[in-house]
C-alpha cells in the first residue's frame, strides 16, 4: 500500500489556496487509488520538539564532535521518532503559502528537526553532503499574495520555492512536481485564477 504524507504549512484552514490546491490534488488522487493511505500532518497543531542543546550535541557526534551522552541520546531519540514518520511515506504532498519570501517557520522548525545525519542525509569530506532519500515522489503547492515568477523586484523575491528544492536536493527526493498559486490578490481574476490552478491541481495528479 502507498503511504502518503500531507504536510500541511498553513494555519488558515479552509481558508487557505495553498491548502485548497494540496486537497484538489488528495481528492483526485484518491479517487484514481482507493487503497492509498494519506498521513495528514498539520504544522500548526503537531507538537514539535524544539531544537534545543542537547538535540544540536547529538547531532554534531556525528561528525566526530563531542560524544552521544545519556542525555543527548535521549534527545536524540526524539528526533529519530518524528522524522520516521517521514522517512515511512513513499509520496509527499506540501501545501506552502509565501512568508515574507520565505516559507512559514512551521515548516522551518519541521525541516530543522528531521533533516539529521545518518536519517536524510550523509556527508563525506570529499564527496560532501548527499541525501538518503531513494524513489520517492514530492508535490508541492505553492501559494502568494502578490510575487509571481517573473515580475518586477518590487513585488518580492523567492526564497520560497527556492529554499524548497535546495532541501529537496539535500535529501534526495527528486521527482519533485510543482503547482503554483501566485500571486492570488495582485491579479485581475482572483476566483478565476484559483480555479485554473485548482484545474492544475487536479491534473497532477
Amino acid at each position: 500500500m502507498t503511504r502518503l504524507l500531507h504536510i500541511n504549512a498553513s494555519p488558515r484552514g479552509e481558508k487557505s489556496q495553498s491548502a485548497s490546491l494540496a486537497n484538489a490534488y488528495l481528492q483526485q488522487r484518491k479517487s484514481r487509488a482507493p487503497g492509498l493511505e494519506i498521513d495528514v500532518l498539520d504544522l500548526w497543531k503537531e507538537h514539535l520538539p524544539d531544537f534545543d542543546g542537547d538535540k544540536n550535541a547529538a547531532k554534531l557526534s556525528f561528525f566526530g564532535v563531542g560524544t552521544m551522552t545519556p542525555s543527548a541520546q535521549s534527545a536524540w531519540d526524539q528526533i529519530v521518532a518524528v522524522t520516521q514518520r517521514f522517512i515511512d511515506a513513499d509520496e509527499y504532498v506540501f501545501n506552502i503559502p509565501m512568508w515574507n519570501g520565505g516559507i512559514p517557520y512551521k515548516l522551518k522548525h519541521y525541516i530543522d528537526v528531521i533533516t539529521q545525519p545518518g536519517l536524510l542525509f550523509g556527508f563525506e569530506p570529499e564527496r560532501g553532503y548527499f541525501g538518503l532519500l531513494e524513489n520517492k515522489t514530492a508535490n508541492v503547492f505553492y501559494s502568494s499574495g502578490v510575487f509571481a515568477p517573473g515580475a518586477d523586484k518590487k513585488y518580492g523575491a523567492d526564497f520560497h520555492s527556492t529554499y524548497m528544492d535546495w532541501w529537496f536536493g539535500l535529501v534526495g527526493i527528486e521527482n519533485v512536481v510543482e503547482t503554483r498559486h501566485q500571486p492570488s490578490i495582485l491579479t485581475g481574476n482572483p476566483a478565476g485564477d484559483l480555479e485554473r490552478a485548482l484545474e492544475r491541481a487536479r491534473a497532477a495528479a
